[in-house]
């Protein structure tokens, strides 16, 4: 392919910002046409009942939404699996000017009106240097573990924010041929967004590790800190059981 001839092909798949299914490494067989990839706002309000705060958040914080990809067995090589996640749809979300955090409500109520995953691109300008440039976070919505019997949960978790030209999803060249189904590629773009690793196994238990090990180092730096301001030995000891109980259990997840 020629340089012109990659251009051309570049401007017409869809973008957010300067991000497409192509910049993000993805096959060019699951990019949506440029043509294809705007949606309405309004869509996402039409159906579902909404809060005015969050119609609001949506008009003002949102600048477009895009269909960037959508990557299917016809045409991943991913088996169907279990038949729970059919597709998995990459949608932009242009982040208006002055918003610098991921829209958890947003992305809830846009996920929530699809049974198939979804994984959101979410571009945003972002400062650097005393320069501003363009910033890519990837979010995604799923079922947090529950006990058999229990009402299903559902969680938004958002990755870190880097550069937009070092955004990248990896989907397997051929993943029928490597026995990857629909669940497992949908594990690994979870993956991907929320731990920034490609194996998607285990992903859940590896989560709830991570979530784990914050909330103890959470623990230590203020036990840390009340440990130091404390005045009386007694309460210094008893402080530093603590402490140490903590960093134990810390020592025990990073191990």
């Amino acid at each position: 392919m020629t340089v012109s001839q990659q251009t051309a092909s570049q401007l017409a798949v869809a973008r957010c910002g300067t991000v497409s299914a192509l910049t993000l490494g993805l096959p060019a067989k699951c990019a949506i046409p440029a043509q294809k990839g705007a949606l309405p706002k309004g869509l996402f309000v039409a159906k579902a009942p909404v809060s005015a705060k969050l119609k609001q958040r949506l008009a003002n914080d949102i600048v477009s939404i895009t269909m960037l990809a959508l990557l299917r067995p016809a045409n991943t090589g991913a088996e169907p699996g279990s038949g729970k996640v059919p597709e998995v749809l990459v949608l932009g979300l242009r982040l208006a000017a002055g918003v610098h955090d991921v829209p958890v409500e947003v992305v809830d109520l846009i996920a929530g009106q699809r049974k198939s995953g979804i994984v959101f691109v979410c571009v945003r300008d972002g400062e650097f240097e005393g320069t501003t440039r363009e910033e890519c976070a990837f979010a995604v919505r799923r079922n947090v573990p529950v006990r058999a019997g229990h009402i299903p949960v559902t969680k938004v978790f958002a990755g870190a924010w880097k550069p937009a030209g070092e955004a990248t999803l990896e989907v397997p060249a051929d993943a029928g041929a490597v026995g990857v189904t629909m669940d497992g590629l949908w594990d690994g773009l979870c993956a991907q967004a929320i731990l920034d690793s490609a194996d998607g196994r285990d992903l859940d238990a590896r989560i709830a590790r991570r979530d784990q090990i914050a909330t103890l180092k959470a623990a230590e730096a203020k036990l840390a800190r009340d440990h130091q301001r404390a005045k009386s030995p007694g309460q210094r000891n008893e402080i530093y059981a603590k402490l140490h109980k903590v960093r134990t259990q810390l020592a025990g997840f990073e191990a």
